[in-house]
């Protein structure tokens, strides 16, 4: 991130290939470094910029150079001179606001002149009177008219006087507010008539009601002194999905005779301004800041539709956005309930006055005064729309196409621009229509992908494709992927390192012998185990293994034929009925039988059960993501429900987190996104095993939802040898619960009531999340999940109650599968 105190300091060139279209380059910048270390750097030559946000409020000295600087660029700009003068217009905005609905605005008159565009025609909206005008002279009977009827009207409420006031770009920061006692008619009518001669085209004059300060309830007597009038500045930007986000909420507080201003008060929380008016309750200061909340979201939102309609010239660029906004609001009294009412919107000004409230700390502080940057979502939305930028036309082979669980993978390759290549068995995979080019290969038979690797190389070379990355999500074809990589001389994880991972007996053997240092030890989290190849071996086995135990297959995947045994007839009763059952990849496609059915035998560790998502990149954790798993159906391992984010102790947490951390490194794997499973026991964390390869099933898809990272796209980023810039402590926006159906356990619902088309119709209604895993309603004994069903919620109980109503109306809940008991692990 870089800081350009001068437009000389950067140029724009003509764009190949893009006609109008330039990109920008930085010569010269402010650099900033862990510790508080600036550095003024001249780049030679210029770096370019894969994301700009200008300067363009009030007080900018380079605001003319800065918005020429952002107009038409290739790359991802935060706010543009266009965007700027549509929020400036302070008519257009409160009309805008008055229509979304959740948002209250002071009762205006507006008399505009050859009104925009934007304010032609539309809707009336309620308690905002837009009065078009044919000429500025001439209009003194219309206006009297008008302005009386509009001073006598219910809609200025309790409101005791009125502002005058010019609106219009040209008019934002640079005339005086003119108040006046609502009784006056005409002084009112001489204001406007003489701002009418000031008019210019598309700008108006507006009569507003000045919203009366809320009377707080004091404790005891009211304080000596004036009356005092709160305004709130609420700070809100754009997330993942285009979705508002508010960040941060500061007041100033002063006068109630006197109009408020930003700099003309001390910057203070909310909790602070209203305990100084006489609301110090903390329900009731909740309640404010909810509806604060909800009304600056809705405001965004506003701002976000509008720019859908709006053509690339109208924003100033194809990659035009706003990217946050900030809100000022008064506190009234509005039917009885604290209100806040939108008063305008501006780009900086709010933004400036939370940072000079996070500067009021003398020194560093912990907790929540400490976690809630303001720039932080912010810069979230800049570092997610620079790697767009980076990640956009970049050529990526992938190898092996998944199934239905994966489909989100060829929308979100077209969202993000990139070319994919796919490697499939399948020739009629559905996939093979959707990327740039698809080579048929059998990938099954894994006791040769060193020949399939070099045959593959050889493929790529004679298509002439010319790759910026390799990767795979598949567990079937992770060293395959990695042995391609390294023949192709594309950034990848060594192919040792990923068949250790691979196989889980030699991941946990390889980890009980990596003592340190450093300390802790990844040995502090292996789990005894021993490989079965043989009727022999399962005997050896339990004389080594304390019982129970855990048999489960070597290169398994989805807990396919994962059973508790609870002594030796039990394991080989179970070794010998996986033989049989399971011999190849036809009789269970997609669990990795193309390396054989070997299997192992674990000891059984109690505790609870966690995920660990991981981004690793050059041996450096990058983020992670825990969540927690219900009880499973013993002695079956199979899946019944999970709860995002976790609901453990921080240090607990932590722990999970290290361990998986320190079990990859064991292993050899340094770069890329991985999924390892754990337990967590009385005496720490265990493994249960390392997944090479982002999570599985619902996981990039929650993730997602509520931290606003794409795990898919942070693979693809590492594939390319391009560092993802992620949030070190992401900040979750919300709670999800689910559970797991089972063909043999919801055959019946989900042929009825919770049918796919019944489940994918309440996942687009947003009453619950919907993620289908398997194509077709088949039971079996060796059986994945069929789909996940989850609800989310402001907490965890919330959430877990939406859940649970809505399993029991589906029919998903039953004596067989006590929904309620997966979930009680959750609370």
């Amino acid at each position: 991130m870089l800081l350009c105190l001068s437009p000389a300091w950067l140029t724009k060139v003509p764009a190949p290939g893009q006609p109008g279209e330039a990109a920008l380059l930085v010569s010269k910048a402010v650099s900033f470094h862990p510790g508080g270390l600036t550095f003024l750097d001249d780049f030679v030559p210029p770096r370019r910029a894969t994301y700009f946000l200008a300067g363009l409020g009030l007080g900018s000295c380079w605001g003319r150079e800065a918005a020429e600087l952002a107009r038409d660029l290739t790359c991802p700009t935060g706010a543009s001179a266009e965007l700027a003068r549509l929020l400036e217009d302070r008519l257009l905005t409160r009309r805008l606001l008055a229509q979304q609905g959740g948002v209250v605005v002071p009762a205006t008159l507006a008399f505009t002149y050859k009104p925009p565009v934007l304010l032609r025609g539309g809707d009336a909206s309620q308690g905002l009177r837009l009065v078009e005008l044919s000429g500025k002279e001439g209009q003194e009977t219309l206006v009297k008219e008008e302005v009386g009827a509009f001073l006598l009207s219910e809609a200025l409420g309790d409101a005791l006087q009125v502002a005058v006031k010019l609106s219009g770009w040209r008019w934002r920061g640079r005339q005086a507010l003119r108040l006046y006692p609502r009784t006056e008619l005409g002084t009112v009518v001489d204001t406007v008539l003489a701002l009418l001669e000031k008019l210019e085209e598309e700008e108006s004059v507006l009569v507003e009601a000045v919203c009366p300060p809320a009377r707080l309830p004091f404790p005891g007597s009211p304080p000596p002194g004036p009356e005092l009038a709160v305004r709130i500045c609420a700070v809100v930007c754009r997330t993942q999905g285009d979705r508002p986000l508010l960040s941060k909420v500061v007041c100033g507080v002063g006068r109630g005779d006197r109009p408020l201003r930003h700099q003309s008060s001390l910057p203070l929380t909310l909790e602070v301004a209203l305990a100084q008016c006489g609301l110090g309750e903390a329900a009731q200061v909740a309640v404010v800041r909810r509806r604060v909340k909800a009304a600056a979201e809705a405001a965004l939102a506003a701002v976000l539709a509008l720019e859908t309609g709006l053509s690339a010239e109208q924003r100033g660029g194809r990659r035009a956005r706003t990217d946050f906004l900030g809100v000022d609001f008064a506190l009234t009294v509005a039917g009885g309930a604290l209100t806040p009412v939108a008063l305008e919107l501006n780009g900086c000004l709010c933004l400036e006055a939370c940072g000079a409230l996070e500067g009021l700390w003398a020194a560093p502080r912990r907790g929540p005064a400490a976690e809630a940057a303001a720039a932080a979502p912010l810069v979230e939305t800049m570092l997610r729309r620079s790697a767009r930028c980076l990640m956009e036309g970049r050529q990526l082979l992938l190898i092996g196409a998944g199934g239905v669980s994966k489909k989100f993978v060829w929308e979100a390759a077209r969202d993000y621009g990139l070319k994919l290549h796919l490697v499939e068995s399948d020739p009629n995979h559905f996939a093979s229509q959707l990327v740039q080019t698809f080579i048929h290969f059998d990938v099954t038979e894994h006791r040769r992908d060193e020949e399939n690797a070099r045959l593959l190389a050889e493929l790529v070379r004679a298509r002439g494709l010319q790759l910026d990355g390799c990767f795979s999500y598949w567990d079937d074809c992770l060293v395959l992927t990695a042995l391609l990589c390294q023949e192709l001389g594309l950034p990848c994880n060594p192919p040792a390192a990923m068949r250790l991972a691979k196989q889980k007996s030699r991941t946990q053997l390889h980890l009980l012998r990596r003592h340190g240092p450093p300390w802790p030890a990844p040995s502090l989290h292996a789990v005894p185990c021993c490989p079965l190849e043989s009727e022999a071996d399962v005997e050896r086995a339990v004389r080594q293994v304390p019982l129970p135990g855990v048999m489960k297959l070597e290169f398994g995947a989805g807990a396919v034929g994962v059973r508790l045994v609870e002594d030796a007839p039990q394991c080989h009763e179970h070794f010998s009925r996986i033989a049989r059952d399971l011999q190849g990849e036809a009789d269970h496609p997609g669990i990795g039988l193309g390396w054989g059915n070997a299997m192992l035998l674990m000891e059984f560790v109690e505790g609870t059960e966690h995920d660990v998502d991981l981004v690793l990149f050059g041996g450096r954790l990058l983020a992670a993501f825990v969540s927690d798993n219900g009880p499973t159906r013993l002695p079956g391992f199979t899946e019944t429900a999970a709860c995002m984010p976790t609901g453990l102790a921080p240090e607990q947490e932590a722990q999970l987190v290290q361990a998986a951390f320190r079990c990859c490194l064991g292993c050899g794997l340094l770069d890329g996104v991985f999924n390892v499973e754990l337990k967590l026991t009385r005496a720490g964390p265990r493994l249960i095993e390392i997944n090479p390869r982002m999570g599985g099933f619902y996981l990039r898809d929650w993730i997602l939802e509520l931290y606003g990272v794409d795990l898919f796209l942070a693979a693809a980023m590492v594939a390319c040898g391009l560092r993802p810039a992620l949030p070190t402590h992401p900040r979750a926006r919300g709670h999800l619960v689910g559970v797991m159906c089972l063909v043999s356990q919801h055959l019946q619902a989900l042929s009825s009531t919770a049918s796919r088309e019944t489940l994918q119709g309440l996942h687009d209604r947003g009453l619950l999340r919907f993620n289908q895993l398997e194509e077709a309603l088949v039971p079996g004994e060796y059986e994945e999940p069929y789909c996940s069903v989850a609800c989310a919620g402001p907490s965890p109980a919330e959430a877990r109650l939406r859940l649970l109503g809505l399993c029991q109306g589906l029919g998903i809940d039953g004596p067989q599968y006590p929904v309620a008991h997966f979930l009680s692990h959750f609370k």
